[in-house]
């Protein structure tokens, strides 16, 4: 038992609840204490000091992981009026044998279901453990309603499996995408085929508006219905970005178009879109750097790389900088090291501009099959002809 002035504060265990009882405050007179000669208020204050320091030091050795967190100092600014109520007897009681893995803990219901399902537990707790915690989800009306719409018992599993935060999706929730989905595509069987490629592009993202803003942007710049079920067949994920990110893609197409004396933008962005949707998922500046780094490296005028994007050269545009600085360094230096020149060597590029997507060495082995067999074929005219042909292949 611990004396404070005006109150009697009793230590103990509760071995039954598993509590540690910090305190049962009992007021009694301050004559008791010795302390009659001081007002009220002053004691108070001196018991509130000790009192905080009790729990303070009760809860900062505790193992109970929430109130480890917590920010101590709020409590010195407690009233005595929140501390110290009317009542003669207080009981303050804090919990020590709270175990830290309760919260962590899956939910076994959970687990047990998803199994049943024939999903593949491992690999959603190596891809979103966290699903597997949570007491509040949707597996068995996910299920019902992709049966409904065609999907097998495997492939369900499949999507669950790859994809486990699909489980959290309402029903609401999944119908309006389904309904806006289903606008775009023909057969429900489409979008059954797409989510078991790609159940991300479908349950990633809930914001069924702003997908619905997404597609009145594309249908904008005059893309087709027939355009966007390629896009949404090829890369869903583009309907998912924010409407802010796509309408900044396409505001730098129109840029880079205009800045080269392009005069119809619309129809430009739209050839780009719907030949290379990836370049909506990469950033502005890396595509803008790459159209600078490709008509420098190249050595086109601003027609003739006009030229270039309308034919193969929207197709390298979503590459990353870097790799597409590496890939034509290395083209170059092995075209260079047979005997090319350095308009050959670039004529030969725009020429085969896809090569840029293989990578170094598979590069190097095709270019050396090449000259195994026709070493002329990596030979052009002769310099004076070589720009006319260089020309002729960027109108062709």
């Amino acid at each position: 038992m611990l004396r404070l002035q005006g109150w009697r504060v009793l230590c103990n265990w509760d071995k039954q609840s598993g509590h540690r009882t910090v305190g049962w405050l009992e007021s009694f007179p301050a004559s008791k204490c010795g302390d009659s000669e001081l007002t009220g208020s002053t004691i108070l204050f001196r018991d509130l000091q000790c009192l905080v320091s009790i729990a303070m030091r009760g809860l900062v050795n505790m193992k109970n992981k929430l109130l480890f967190n917590m920010n101590l100092p709020w409590l010195i600014k407690l009233s005595t009026d929140i501390i110290f109520r009317g009542d003669s007897t207080r009981f303050l009681c804090l919990k020590i044998d709270s175990s830290s893995d309760e919260l962590d803990k899956e939910n076994n219901i959970l687990v047990k279901n998803l199994a049943g399902m024939g999903v593949d537990v491992k690999m959603v707790r190596k891809r979103q453990p966290g699903v597997l915690k949570r007491q509040i989800t949707n597996e068995d009306g996910l299920k019902i309603f992709l049966q409904g719409k065609g999907a097998n018992r495997e492939a369900i599993a499949s999507i669950i499996s790859r994809y486990p935060r699909a489980i959290t999706r309402s029903h609401q929730s999944l119908k309006e995408r389904w309904e806006i989905w289903r606008s775009i595509l023909m057969t429900d069987m489409e979008i059954v085929t797409i989510l078991k490629r790609s159940p991300e592009s479908f349950f990633r993202s809930g914001n069924n508006e702003n997908m619905q803003k997404n597609i009145t942007l594309f249908c904008s710049i005059g893309l087709t219905s027939k355009d966007l079920g390629n896009m949404l067949t090829r890369v869903p994920r583009v309907f998912s970005n924010s409407i802010e990110l796509n309408k900044q893609m396409i505001s730098l197409l129109n840029d880079i178009y205009l800045d080269l004396g392009g005069e119809k933008p619309d129809d430009f962005v739209k050839q780009i879109i719907s030949k290379n949707v990836f370049i909506l998922l990469r950033s502005s500046k890396q595509v803008k750097a790459n159209v600078q780094f490709l008509q420098s490296s190249l050595s086109l005028s601003n027609k003739e790389f006009l030229t270039l994007l309308h034919g193969q050269g929207g197709d390298v545009l979503d590459l990353s900088n870097e790799y597409l600085k590496k890939t034509l360094a290395n083209v170059k230096e092995k075209l260079l090291s047979h005997g090319c020149t350095e308009l050959e060597a670039n004529m030969f590029v725009l020429k085969h501009l896809r090569i840029l997507y293989l990578s170094p060495q598979n590069l190097n082995d095709k270019i050396d099959c090449l000259l195994q067999t026709n070493s002329c074929l990596l030979k052009g005219p002769s310099p004076g002809d070589g720009r006319r042909q260089h020309k002729t292949q960027l109108r062709a």
